[in-house]
């Protein structure tokens, strides 16, 4: 069963494509959200092969619809992927859909015959995260007085040498150019930022947030952000690979790619929808730096857990979490060896909205009494104390509400992610690096971090002007 959080965010996020009915998977676990009524495949003979192989499994099976196996239209340009649709997506509920999984279970003799994987459901790629569909948390206002954490490297921005960093995620809120650190910033703009009452809507910042710890960490970069996760921060795989493409396509391939969202699928040979894109990321020179995840586990987390595989080893570096005082691994962020190596991610501060006068914004979760993983101290899990919308069904308790004035203070892998995207450039900077591959195995390599996480050691990277957040006990619930 899934926990409370994740059956929050699937509403909140079933909410916003309301054309796209969705299931959790596998039978009703917190693992991943796929597309119902629908499986992903290569175009051209996979397809053909896949279609005839289910209409026959489905043929032999009274309790099957033949007639719903068919492709859901032309394939996407540069992925090579298409839809075929298996069943009726609007039958059953969310808990899973078992027309899904009897065409998956159809394949698997075609597949061992083939030596290659021939179909996947079509995931849900979000921000970072299935467990929370999230951040590790949500955010909170943080005084202008205080600064940013990390605080503003020193250092000069020069056209001539700037690093490139793009950022693929949400937009650019309408008051970004208010940051001082974000003056070579450029890129997209968010989709809506508040609802119909002016109040904050969820997921909206994300993307400015991280540009401004990328700016924070490595004054000298051209950053661009992409609002490719705008739908509240999801997208399906079938669409992800392609929108990738489009990314680099409108400025060209950049130095550094900082990517806070991905999906597990229950594998280890990757995700079909991102196939062709991670192919040509390999024969080119960009370091894709891609978070692991805000759901506590060691399962393997798409794009990031590529960084395991030994054909892309020198092309993806995947980053976990580590708590506020910088010692330890934070309790939400996934883990394991496909975790190459751990960076601050919890309570940082930066840039939200709310320069040109105060935002409100309402709280979508309530916080926990005890750590949901198990961990011992205040979490964010627990802290800061709120009540959430969703987390109260029909209005028992008052969802908290706050001021946005500019500054936020926020939690996950996503944001671990930009930090050691901007080292890196900081690093290519300061060494008159232009190979950002190279120049991520020199830092690693002159790095004397470590961290404990899960009772293992681990590389960990930590900005020169980043301060550790105390960490204290949980403090007992009033």
């Amino acid at each position: 069963m899934a926990p409370q959080r994740f059956h929050e965010q699937f509403e909140q996020i079933q909410r916003s494509m309301p054309d796209t009915p969705l299931a959790m998977g596998p039978d009703d676990s917190a693992e991943f959200i796929y597309e119902k009524g629908y499986v992903l495949v290569r175009d051209g003979e996979d397809a053909r092969v896949v279609e005839d192989t289910v209409r026959a499994h489905f043929t032999a099976d009274p309790d099957l619809v033949q007639d719903h196996v068919r492709r859901a239209g032309p394939r996407t340009n540069r992925s090579g992927i298409t839809r075929i649709q298996v069943g009726d997506p609007g039958a059953g509920d969310r808990s899973g859909d078992p027309t899904v999984a009897h065409a998956l279970r159809a394949l698997r003799e075609t597949e061992g015959r083939a030596g290659r994987r021939l179909v996947s459901r079509n995931h849900l790629v979000g921000i970072t995260g299935d467990v929370n569909s999230c951040p590790g948390d949500e955010p909170a206002p943080a005084p202008l007085a205080d600064g940013t954490n990390p605080t503003a490297a020193e250092g000069a921005h020069d056209p001539s040498s700037a690093v490139g960093v793009l950022v693929i995620d949400t937009g650019l809120m309408h008051d970004y150019r208010s940051f001082p650190l974000l003056a070579h910033t450029e890129g997209d703009a968010q989709v809506q930022e508040c609802d119909e009452q002016g109040v904050l809507r969820q997921y909206v910042g994300h993307g400015t947030f991280i540009a401004g710890l990328v700016a924070a960490v490595a004054p000298n970069t051209d950053i661009t952000v992409r609002n490719t996760l705008h739908d509240a921060g999801a997208i399906l795989e079938s669409e992800f690979g392609e929108k990738l493409f489009e990314a680099v396509d409108e400025g060209g391939w950049p130095d550094i790619l900082s990517l806070s969202a991905g999906t597990s699928n229950g594998r280890t040979d990757g995700l079909l929808g991102v196939e062709a894109f991670m192919r040509e990321l390999r024969d080119q020179r960009t370091l894709l730096v891609a978070a692991a995840g805000n759901n506590g586990s060691a399962t393997p987390f798409w794009p990031a857990a590529y960084a395991d595989r030994p054909d892309y080893q020198d092309v993806v570096l995947s980053v976990g979490a580590l708590r506020g005082d910088g010692e330890f691994g934070a309790c939400f962020s996934n883990h394991g060896g496909w975790v190459k190596v751990y960076a601050p991610g919890e309570r940082l501060t930066s840039a939200l909205t709310g320069f040109d006068g105060p935002v409100p914004y309402v709280y979508q979760h309530s916080t926990y009494d005890a750590c949901r993983y198990g961990f011992g101290y205040s979490c964010t899990c627990q802290s800061p104390r709120h009540t959430g919308l969703l987390s109260e069904p029909g209005g028992t308790a008052k969802p908290d509400q706050v001021m946005f004035e500019g500054y936020a203070q926020w939690s996950g892998t996503s944001f671990a992610t930009p930090l050691v995207a901007g080292m890196i450039a900081a690093h290519m900077s300061a060494q008159a690096e232009r190979d950002p591959r190279v120049a991520r195995y020199k830092m690693l390599a002159a790095n004397s971090g470590y961290a404990e996480v899960r009772g293992a050691h681990v590389p960990a990277l930590r900005p020169p002007t980043w301060r550790p957040v105390p960490v204290t006990p949980p403090a007992p619930r009033s």
